[in-house]
């Protein structure tokens, strides 16, 4: 019995329908494919992907991502947004790209004419989204330029927020995918607040966690316990921690120079603590060597005795010189808009730094309350943001929710060599140290970091002895 004539008109059409939008949602993001980077190695089989994003059609204002496809089987692994933040007295606002991707656990990192296979890429494990957050930072931007007077955390993460809705339109299969947010430093704002915002939009992305590395969660706490870092590790004297500590702290410091009225007592303190550091030491790891030609930008070759791995301390300089060139900004359908050259960190946004006075580890709570599994871990060579308070935030904050101590304090391991401390509270909230990393943690310490992070996505205790 053969169909109706009008079934089968109407099967065609639907039929039509469903190419056309296959089609469409298709060819959104295969306009954004790169075919192929400036320096990349031939055998590279997984897809990359980068473009901008407009999330205010009338300011004009666009926010540029480059995405990664896990090594193998990426239709099996979760998706991971990572974003960077800063804490020095730039004020937040470097590239998730230029140091997530490109220095810390990208696929590659750039070396002169050529991009390196980083053996340690965070893509072996996830899919991997990077973004350049807020507009101003890297490549993304705002035609208006007004925006870049007062970026505010509240700005950041209801951008973010529009940037991943829109995202996931153009990539409609992630979008019921294992979904994480991490990052580090003053991602300690970023990632948490747009990790509420979600749970409180009811977006259907299927946020499984956050991890946050080194992250600014509570002004005073992490500031004043770079006092007991520097004396524990012996770059002040006695005499200097005490002033330290009760004449003029390290927040009190920190908010008189953003205030632009640093006080005669608190400058003394600030200049016999700066001239016993002295600057020659990368505050960032203080275990690490800096260039000899200039203190301000690390540029040689490190042997690391404790694992025999070679860093690149000038990955950062590499970097920039990379990104802006003419080439890479076409592969990466990329292009400079109101600036004359790409950088690290913004020269044109205005951070409000109010902000970063603004304690975010409660919201790590209610994250954790609402059944989303946080991390918070630490390089234990970052002086900046050091793993002393960070410690004991957490620590506070599982008191607080009445959580109970799941893995007391203990080693982890990397291989046979301990990787750093962790401790669980419940199954819901984890603490970890990186041993021997800095502030950017997988710059410095990728293996390890790897470690952490596949342990992490996949919800298992870290390795033990």
């Amino acid at each position: 019995m053969r169909p109706e004539p009008w079934i089968l008109i109407t099967v065609t059409i639907l039929l039509a329908i469903l190419f056309q939008t296959f089609s469409t949602a298709k060819s959104a993001y295969e306009a954004d494919r790169i075919v192929n980077l400036p320096g990349q190695p031939a055998e590279i089989s997984f897809r990359q992907y980068a473009g901008f994003i407009t999330i205010d059609e009338k300011q004009h204002r666009a926010l540029f991502y480059y995405f990664v496809e896990a090594e193998t089987e990426p239709a099996s692994k979760p998706l991971v947004l990572w974003l960077n933040g800063v804490v020095g007295f730039v004020g937040p606002g470097c590239s998730s790209i230029g140091a997530g991707a490109f220095c810390e656990h990208g696929p590659f990192k750039p070396s002169g004419d050529l991009l390196l296979i980083n053996e340690y890429s965070w893509n072996k494990e996830a899919n991997m989204l990077y973004l350049e957050s807020p507009a101003g930072v890297g490549f993304s931007y705002s035609s208006n330029k007004s925006f870049y007077n007062s970026v505010t955390d509240e700005i950041t993460a209801r951008d973010n927020l529009a940037f991943l809705t829109k995202w996931f339109t153009k990539f409609p299969e992630y979008k019921n995918r294992d979904f994480f947010i991490t990052g580090e430093s003053y991602g300690g704002h970023y990632v948490p607040q747009l990790a509420q915002l979600v749970i409180e939009s009811n977006m259907k992305f299927n946020l499984k966690g956050i991890a946050i590395g080194n992250p600014l969660l509570e002004f005073n706490t992490d500031f004043n316990s770079r006092a007991g870092f520097f004396w524990s590790h012996g770059l002040i004297s006695d005499s200097t921690y005490e002033m330290f500590t009760s004449v003029c702290n390290y927040s009190q410091i920190r908010r008189q120079i953003q205030n632009g009225s640093l006080n005669h007592i608190c400058s003394q303190v600030n200049r016999q603590v700066s001239g016993e550091v002295s600057q020659f030491i990368n505050t960032y790891d203080v275990t690490l060597d800096v260039c000899l030609s200039t203190v301000f930008s690390q540029s040689k070759m490190l042997d690391k005795l404790q694992d025999r791995e070679e860093i690149d301390v000038c990955v950062e300089d590499e970097t920039a010189k990379y990104l802006n060139r003419k080439d890479v900004q076409e592969a990466l359908h990329a292009q400079l808009v109101g600036v004359t050259g790409w950088t690290v960190c913004s020269r044109v946004v205005s951070y409000e730094m109010q902000n970063l006075e603004v304690p975010t580890i409660h919201i790590l709570g209610s994250i954790a309350k609402s059944g989303i599994r946080v991390l918070v871990y630490s390089g234990d060579q970052d002086s900046v943001i050091p793993l002393i308070g960070t410690r004991m935030l957490v620590n506070g904050l599982a008191k607080e929710l009445g959580l109970k101590t799941s893995v007391p304090y203990r080693v982890w391991l990397e291989g046979r060599q301990v990787g750093g401390w962790t401790q669980v509270y419940g199954d819901i909230l984890s603490f970890a140290t990186i041993r021997g990393a800095s502030h950017e943690a997988p710059f410095s310490q990728p293996k390890r970091s790897l470690v952490l992070f596949n342990s992490f996505l996949a919800g298992k205790a870290l390795p033990q002895p």
